[in-house]
């Protein structure tokens, strides 16, 4: 099984599926971005680990396979000495060591193979995260855009449309009483025609008296 095979899901879903259901998608985008650089120092840790172990295990072939080139040439001595039971006891040691040889050289295969899948699990993490990065500012964006425009889109709805239409109703009535005031005053700031006349006519009195008195006082006191 992968090493971050616990949050598989996580990676491979859709990201903008979750912030939909997410109300702080920003925390989600940081929580996951977050996971997968943990995964990932993990991963590199035990590929770490793997490798250090498989030096381990070439550096203990390379001592079987002396050990086993030994035993040979032991045996050789033996038999070239006409010992063949020491050559026979040689050859069993060079035997095992050539199993327990046989048995490292599979435990290495496995490494191999391990390290391969590691590598290749650390690449795919890399390129997701990277994706992950990339997308993190454009995802937060459109979620601030949506987010204006649920806060307009309550602004204009808060309000049922029989207040607004009381709300435009009471503007108009009171421009209407505006204007009448307006009107009212440029009335009564103008004489009116009857007014006109009777000044007029108050005029004519007083011109007519004032000659009258002029002449009277131009008339000779004896006329009198």
């Amino acid at each position: 099984m992968s090493i971050f095979s616990r949050f598989a899901d996580i990676i491979n879903s859709n990201m903008n599926a979750l912030l939909e259901k997410a109300e702080n998608p920003e925390k989600l985008i940081r929580m996951i971005i977050q996971e997968m650089e943990d995964t990932l120092v993990e991963v590199r840790t035990s590929s770490a680990k793997t490798l250090a172990d498989k030096k381990e295990l070439l550096r203990r072939l390379e001592w079987l396979n002396q050990e086993v080139d030994d035993w040979r040439s032991k045996a050789e001595l033996a038999l070239q000495k006409e010992r063949e039971d020491l050559a026979k006891a040689a050859l069993a040691e060079k035997h095992k060591l050539e199993a327990q040889r046989a048995e490292l050289e599979s435990q290495i295969l496995h490494l191999d193979e391990t390290i391969g899948k590691l590598t290749q699990e650390i690449n795919q993490l890399q390129e997701k995260l990277i994706d992950a990065r990339t997308r993190q500012q454009a995802l937060q964006t459109r979620f601030n855009a949506q987010q204006s425009r649920v806060k307009i889109s309550r602004k204009l709805y808060q309000a049922d449309a029989g207040n607004v239409v009381e709300k435009y109703q009471s503007i108009e009535r009171k421009l209407d009483q505006m204007e009448a005031e307006v009107e009212a005053n440029q009335v009564s700031s103008k004489p009116n025609l009857k007014s006109q006349i009777e000044e007029l006519e108050a005029q004519d009195k007083v011109e007519s008296e004032l000659k009258s008195l002029k002449e009277k006082l131009k008339q000779p006191k004896n006329a009198e």
